[in-house]
């Protein structure tokens, strides 16, 4: 998990179910009045009626063959398709309203879910070996798995084909979503998978572990050993997929993934997302565990940077390598909590020390004006897109210093509004 930078705004596990249209060749023209000539041969149909549509599509069956593909498989798999506008339509979709990290956690972390993952890792048999083969504890699978698809129940029913060549047409991700067309073509094409198989998410992800098409060609395995890296039917397929990808992003066997910690009081906020030093350094500031137990020799000598996801007011944690590795599934430091708190919770843990805050979710209007009155006041956050990334806390953090107020680069309602306020937006 950007494997998804996608996959961090919306609720962990859930992938959409909507049915696609059926693909539907283009209209015959009608007969002419008086004697009909002789008609000349037919034709495959290839437009599909949406003129950018079809001209994207006759410039893409060029660059297609030049990477490789036949002609013969663009023409069964392409003729006749149509953009599906509501995969247009979410792809260009900010969220109204953003939620609140410690809603998301606590969304993630239900009884349910916990319940069902502790019976997984006591009855899954192949897991034993998947954790001996990649070094990926089973938690941290089971977790992925629950977060990406129900464990397996919600694997999304949209036409991956489809959906890819709806986005490249549209242009705002026209390259990436170009490559992964071309990926689930080489899938079919194998015959690894047929193009009914390739269901998923409206942007492209499938199966039970939610791979894009480039990551299935590149990372699944099959470890069944039925000859066949079924990342749809295996749960042992799916889920040693995963651990490749998330050995491919750098986790490192035998170091955790990051512990909650106590800050002292006075502690300098602006190291957030700053310094990566080893426990010992965050120690020598007054940082410490929240549980009170020693750090592993491991955790020890493996760089840690600290992270408040809700900044000030609530937890804080020194995130390890493997936050990092986790966020190869998804680029957001919310997805990466929710997949090593939920881990945490199937091997036995508690909840957190620290509560997170009871917080009112922005608006879109609120996230885009804050981004602009940080703009007029002198600190750049990047586009002013609604979207709250690095650049945006950093930006955030540089204001709330010369403010001389706790620099944890969060943004709340209130700070929100003093942003505005300064700025002069009404």
């Amino acid at each position: 998990m950007d494997r998804r930078v996608f996959l961090v705004l919306l609720l962990a596990g859930c992938a959409d179910t909507s049915t696609n249209a059926p693909l539907s060749p283009s209209t015959a023209a009608p007969t002419p009045l008086g004697p009909a000539p002789m008609p000349p041969a037919p034709k495959p149909v290839t437009a599909g009626g949406d003129i950018n549509f079809d001209a994207w599509l006759a410039a893409f069956k060029q660059r297609a063959l030049a990477a490789g593909l036949s002609q013969a498989l663009l023409d069964r798999e392409l003729n006749g398709v149509t953009p599906d506008p509501k995969v247009v339509s979410l792809d260009g979709r900010q969220p109204e309203f953003s939620k609140p990290v410690g809603d998301y956690i606590k969304g993630v972390i239900s009884d349910d879910r916990v319940a069902v993952g502790q019976g997984k890792r006591e009855t899954l048999t192949f897991l034993p070996g998947v954790e001996s083969r990649y070094g990926v504890p089973r938690d941290i699978l089971l977790a992925v798995w629950a977060m990406e698809s129900a464990f397996g129940k919600l694997q999304g029913s949209f036409d991956v084909v489809r959906s890819m060549a709806s986005l490249a047409a549209d242009g705002r991700r026209r390259t990436w979503a170009e490559g992964e067309l071309i990926a689930a073509l080489k899938i079919i094409d194998s015959g690894e998978a047929t193009r009914a198989q390739l269901r998923g998410s409206w942007a492209g992800a499938m199966g039970q572990t939610q791979f894009l098409p480039s990551n299935y060609l590149t990372t699944a395995v099959d470890n069944d050993g039925d000859g066949h890296r079924d990342i749809w039917g295996s749960d042992s397929d799916s889920l040693a997929s995963a651990a490749n990808l998330l050995k491919k992003g750098g986790w490192k066997p035998g170091v955790g993934w990051a512990k909650e910690v106590i800050l002292p009081a006075g502690f300098d906020y602006s190291l957030a997302e700053g310094p990566r030093e080893i426990p010992s350094w965050w120690e020598a500031l007054g940082v410490r565990r929240a549980d009170g137990l020693p750090w592993t020799a491991a955790d020890a000598a493996s760089p840690a940077g600290l992270i408040l996801p809700a900044g000030a007011a609530g937890p804080a944690f020194l995130a390890l390598p493997n936050h990092f590795a986790i966020r190869t599934y998804n680029n957001s430091t919310s997805y990466a909590l929710g997949i090593g708190l939920l881990a945490d919770r199937f091997a036995g843990g508690g909840p957190l020390v620290a509560s997170w805050p009871v917080e009112t979710p922005l608006s879109l209007a609120d996230r885009m004006a804050a981004q602009i009155a940080l703009s007029r006041l002198g600190f750049d956050p990047g586009p002013a897109d609604g979207v709250i990334g690095a650049g945006t806390r950093k930006a955030l953090r540089a204001w709330q210093q010369d403010r001389r107020l706790p620099a944890d680069g969060y943004l709340s309602s209130d700070m929100v509004a003093r942003l505005k306020a300064q700025a002069g937006i009404g």
